[in-house]
């Protein structure tokens, strides 16, 4: 910490000490993806917990909020209670809420709480006149609040013009339930909130909290991805919320950096360490060196609230925008006393001295990721846009129907090893891994077997 934090030109100087003795060293670690890292971070807790550890002396300190959604999940599949410490869990947030409100309406119209959430969300007019109107209606009619508000346009129970707009809502979710079986549910999900005007909303929003509530609404898209539709994304939601568990004392905990000053664990998992993500792009552009300078503060914040162990991770990969992304090592990683850095990475996926390339902090990517990309522009894939290990861009793109891909086809995966396609969408593959079962996954992380 106090190597990285010494990279600060404007810091008065502080000397670090304690009087106990050598402890284990910081470990870093690359994986393939972000899912892969919650896997990671999953199973080393896992492994503490049966070494008798309590779980509440463990935290993960992310640098944005929309980080935690998948490690909240993984830990809801392992069974494994935590808690989120100043802040709300990712589905709790009210711009989630309201997001799955909409939702939730396009896939069941009479859902009436979610409906009464969002029909002034942003404001169009619709106060609470209009919502009284709406109830007195829905009573006389015994029907839902949307059924109430296709009859009551059609009168002139409710002045012109919020009539008009409470018509302009009822067409919109029409239009969007029509679309349920013809469009993708990710991009859906994206056509709702652009089209509601609720990403506008936060858009224009000038609080310092509209950055990252914007951050979150394209998290939940990311989210939608791993699912076959709105509906059973839906129900996975209603599943997560119902294993809240308040009662107990025993939890991991879960924060962004900046909640987690003047706290300390003896174990603490700092993952995320990637340019753009962490220092935070934002916070670059914004605040240059300054803004730089206190990125690494809350990194030194980061390291200084272990205890005992520190484990620093990254992923090779980012899912952005619906493109998968390649993610640059972040620049603290150099910063870090090499002598008191333990390097790990996912076989296959990086290397570390001397395999050539460029790197950050001692990994460089390897032939393994050259080769793939060799493999992703014979099958008709573009390359290009976001950023790799040099900065430049790279981003995979689809450029045919299927990415070259033919059902029935025998294929290898770094992780999941040897299987045969089952389905081909785009860039999407469903294969049965021997080993692994059935996987969704994406045709540039295989090869012919």
């Amino acid at each position: 910490a106090s190597g990285l934090i010494a990279k600060n030109e404007g810091r008065l100087g502080k000397t670090l000490w304690t009087d106990i003795a050598d402890g284990e060293m910081v470990t870093m670690r690359g994986v393939w993806d972000g899912p892969e890292e919650a896997r990671a971070v999953g199973e080393q807790i896992e492994a503490l917990q049966r070494a008798k550890e309590p779980l509440s002396g463990m935290a993960i300190l992310v640098r944005a909020g929309f980080q935690t959604r998948e490690f909240e999940e993984r830990f809801i599949t392992l069974g494994l209670p935590y808690r989120v410490i100043g802040g709300l869990r990712f589905y709790e947030r009210a711009e989630i809420r309201d997001a799955l409100a909409y939702l939730r309406v396009v896939v069941q119209p009479d859902d009436d709480l979610a409906f009464e959430r969002i029909v002034n969300v942003p404001k169009r007019g619709l106060g609470e006149a209009t919502l009284q109107a709406l109830h007195r209606a829905a009573r006389a009619g015994n029907s839902s609040l949307v059924r109430a508000a296709e009859t009551i346009v059609a009168t002139d129970e409710l002045k012109a013009k919020p009539r008009s707009a409470l018509r302009d809502l009822l067409n919109g979710f029409a239009r969007w339930r029509s679309l349920l079986d013809g469009m993708p549910h990710t991009e859906l999900a994206e056509t709702v909130l652009d089209e509601s005007g609720y990403t506008a909303m936060w858009q224009q929003d000038k609080s310092v909290e509209a950055p990252g509530r914007l951050e979150n609404l394209k998290e939940l898209i990311r989210a939608l991805e791993q699912f076959e539709n709105l509906s059973g994304f839906l129900e996975h939601v209603a599943l997560v919320m119902e294993n809240e568990d308040s009662e107990r004392d025993d939890m991991v905990n879960l924060m962004t950096l900046h909640a987690a000053k003047g706290l300390e664990f003896d174990t603490v998992f700092l993952p995320g360490w990637e340019e753009g993500l962490f220092p935070h792009q934002r916070a670059l552009e914004e605040g240059g060196t300054a803004g730089l300078e206190e990125e690494r503060r809350l990194a030194y914040v980061g390291i200084t609230r272990a205890r005992r162990r520190c484990l620093i991770s990254f992923a090779a990969n980012r899912r952005v925008y619906n493109q998968w992304q390649s993610s640059v090592p972040s620049r603290f990683i150099d910063e870090l006393p090499p002598e008191h850095v333990a390097r790990d990475a996912d076989q296959g996926l990086y290397g570390y001295g001397g395999l050539g390339g460029t790197g950050h902090g001692g990994f460089v990517y390897d032939a393994p990721w050259l080769q793939a990309e060799q493999r992703l522009l014979q099958r008709g894939y573009r390359v290009g846009g976001g950023r790799t290990i040099d900065g430049t861009a790279k981003r995979i793109e689809d450029a045919s129907p299927s990415g070259g891909w033919q059902v029935g086809a025998r294929v290898f995966h770094q992780k999941f090893g040897y299987g045969r396609i089952l389905h081909v969408e785009n860039d999407r593959l469903e294969i049965d891994f021997e080993k692994s079962g059935r996987k969704k996954v994406i045709g540039g992380f295989v090869e012919p077997a």
